[in-house]
Formats: C-alpha cells, structure tokens, sequence
C-alpha cells in the first residue's frame, strides 16, 4: 500500500489509542470518527482462533493489520475449548506461554472409550514432547488473551460489532471488503483479504469458490451438567447400542456432545425433553439425577457436522484459511488448532513477502495452501475414517454394543501405543513454527 494509505489507518489507530487512554473503549472510540471507509495493508475477515493469531503475528512483524469480528465481544458458548499442543508450541515460540499459563485452565492428558462397563484407553499424552497435555480453556479467554496481546502494537487495529456483508471485487482482483456498523457502512479498502470466518465464510460463499463436500454421518446436540469430585476426569467417549456421546471435563461441568444421525435433530425435538434427559441417563447412568438440570430444549445446541475443503484456498487479493477454507469434523477437537497452524503459515508468508517488498501475488498465496494442504487432507481422512468406522457402526448397532476388535484391545494396554493417536490429535501433521525472524522488536 502506498504512504498516504498507512497514514490514513495509522492515524485511525492512533485516535482510537487517544480516546481509549482517555477512557472510551475500541468500539466507541471508532464510532466516534465517523468515518465510512479504512484503508490498511491486511483486512481479516473473522475474529475467531486463526483470525487472531494471524493479527497478532502480521502486527509483531509489523505489517499493518484490521481484524473485522461481526460480534460485540468473544463471549459465545459451546464452542472448541481445547488448546492442543501444537498451540501451545505457537506460544512458546511466541514468548506468551508463561503469560497463557496464568489464565485458569484444566490440563488432560488421557482419553478413554467407555463401551457398557469397559473402559479402553484411547490416547495418552504422557511423554510426548514439548507438552504432554491439552489445555482447556474458555474460547472467549484464549482470544480475549491473544487480542490483548496484538493490541500492543500500533499496526493492529481489531474492530467488533462489524459484520462483513460483501466483497469488493475489482477488474478481478478483491480490493476490499463492505461491512455493516452501528454507525452505518464501512468500506475496509486493503492490499489482502483474508478470510478466517468460520465455516459459514461470507468471504468464501461471495468469491464462490468449488468446494469438495466430504459429507459427514451425524450432526452432534451440545449441552452441560453437572461434573462432582468424584467423577472420573478427562476426555471419554461413551458408546452404546445405537448411541454415543462424547464427554470433556471442565471441572466445574461436564461439556458433553450427544451424537446423532445426520438430520435427525428436528425428529428428536419433537419429543419431551425428558425423553432426551433419558437416553443421556441410559449412556451414563451415574449421570441420570444430573440430568435433570437440563429444563427445556434451549439449553441444548445442535452443531451441524459438516468436512469439505476449498480446492483452491486463494484469488487474486484474497486467502482463505482455516474453517473457511477446509471445514472439520470435530472429531479430535482439532479444528481450532489446525486453523492456528494456517494462521502460522499465513503470517510466515505474508510478513516475509512484506519484508522483501514483494506483491502479495498468486506464487505467495498459493505457497500458504502447498504448506496446509496435505497436513490438513491427511486429519480429514482420518476423521472420515473414524466417522464411518466408529459413529456410523455404533449409530447404527441399534441391538448390540459396538464390538472392539481383539487386536486394538490388546495393543491399548501399550502407552506407546496409546501416544500415537495423542500425537496426531495434539500436534497435527506438518507442524508450523513461526519464523521470528520477522517480528519487530
């Protein structure tokens, strides 16, 4: 971009810096300009996980950087709470992990498949390094952390309550983004777009870009109760004769995900709430008193599953990372993380571009999706290959418990054994590391 653009987005942020020193937060401070259009170096479109970090990396670097998040703030339920290790990675290489540490969390190390009253070790974290653990912690936390962070440095600029509505694209080349505020429209004018809007992408569904659908055998209901000392602690799976829920310790609660058959929610809303309470109670029998804590359907989320990816992740001033540009299942919980290592990749790629005053062209963006690619097919395969191979069977065993192949009991007596899928799930394939020889200092 040239000098006259960065003096118009530093100046917006050095208001916006004035106004919150005086005591009017970011959201006020911006509405206050009256301002309808900004331009900048890199536009964000999502202020989830990979829009964040990739904030907070370009602006390190020192590239100039807006993050557009449609909400008011991060506050949102039933989203991923996990930070894998391959995050964690990210922040240590970052010098934020001693400072994420002090953030209340629950660290697991261990998950387990409970069929009936057997119990078999899935995954074991122990001894795999750096970290041996997945750390949970609230999704609003972790960003609220991360864009505390990015808003130390003066090339960041993070506007909420500031929804993308299209994009502006310009004989062929995406040059911006329209946006709705409380004050009115907004014209975000940048060298880039980057699209980190989840898998309902506006982004992705304005460029329309082809879209390999995966297809995914269930659709999961989201819902708390109760968790008590006593309770066994960690990640379990509970399958039974044509159910299966998935459990997550969150100390104070138990999140739990209720698996059902692609489709079938609106049928099973139509029951009485009791009816639900009791097919929970009949996978979990130590849980049945607790469910009665669930009063009514509103406290019970449906989560559309859906795998697909983007065969071609950019065009001409735009990129797509993350959800928007390859939705997961969510089996694994790696979605959040895998969405990060785009954002590491992205940030590498573009800070060092920036750094050499090279155009963010087709050879730069299309290096982001050589790097994600494969590590990204690979984690969806595996998935695939669970739902069809795991949830399908034990959907539709409606008379019998799933059968455990002899073979997979005897070799989960094994921690070595038990590591490997811990592995795949905490640290991915392809492992980003984020090239620090780009950060400003």
């Amino acid at each position: 971009m040239g000098a006259h653009l960065r003096e118009l987005s530093l100046g917006f942020q050095a208001f916006l810096e004035l106004l919150e020193n005086r005591g009017l937060p970011t959201q006020q401070a911006y509405l206050m300009t009256n301002k309808n259009n900004i331009c900048t170096d890199i536009c964000i479109v999502g202020g989830g996980p990979a829009g964040i970090m990739l904030g907070y990396l370009l602006a390190r670097s020192g590239v100039e950087v807006i993050v557009l998040e449609k909400h008011s703030d991060f506050l949102r339920d039933f989203r991923g709470d996990t930070v894998h290790p391959s995050t964690l990675e990210v922040l240590n290489d970052c010098g934020l992990k001693d400072k994420f540490d002090a953030i209340p969390q629950h660290h697991i190390q261990d998950a387990a498949f409970h069929i009936g009253t057997e119990v078999l070790p899935l995954m074991d974290f122990r001894g795999l390094k750096p970290f041996d653990y997945l750390a949970l912690v609230p999704q609003w936390d972790f960003l609220n952390f991360m864009a505390k962070e990015a808003k130390q440095y003066a090339s960041f600029q993070l506007l909420v309550d500031c929804e993308v509505t299209s994009v502006i694209i310009e004989s062929g080349v995406v040059n911006g983004v329209m946006a709705t505020t409380p004050a009115g429209a907004l014209e975000v004018r940048a060298a880039l777009v980057v699209g980190c809007d989840g898998r309902h992408s506006t982004v992705r569904k304005a460029l329309d870009l082809k879209v390999t659908d995966l297809e995914a055998p269930m659709d999961a209901l989201w819902f708390r109760l109760p968790r008590e000392d006593t309770d066994a602690g960690g990640l379990e799976a509970v399958l039974g004769a044509g159910h299966m829920m998935v459990m997550i310790d969150r100390r104070d609660y138990w999140q739990i995900a209720y698996v059902v058959p692609k489709g079938s929610d609106a049928e099973l809303r139509e029951q009485p709430i009791s009816e639900f309470r009791r097919l929970v109670a009949s996978l979990a029998p130590e849980l049945k008193a607790r469910c009665d804590s669930i009063q009514s359907w509103d406290e019970v989320k449906t989560l559309v599953v859906g795998v697909d990816r983007l065969e071609r992740w950019h065009v001409p001033g735009a990129l797509l990372i993350g959800d928007a540009a390859h939705t997961m299942s969510p089996i694994g919980g790696v979605g959040i993380n895998l969405a990060i290592q785009d954002a590491v990749a992205a940030a590498n790629v573009i800070a060092k571009t920036r750094r050499e005053n090279r155009p963010l062209d087709k050879n730069a963006l299309s290096e982001v999706q050589r790097r994600r690619e494969k590590p990204t097919k690979r984690l969806q395969t595996l998935q695939i290959i669970a739902q069809n191979r795991v949830v399908s069977g034990t959907l539709e065993s409606t008379r019998e418990l799933p059968k455990i192949p002899p073979l997979v009991r005897w070799l989960s007596r094994f921690r070595r054994f038990r590591n490997i899928p811990a592995k795949i799930v905490g640290y991915g394939f392809g492992r980003e590391r984020v090239d620090r020889s780009n950060f400003k200092f």
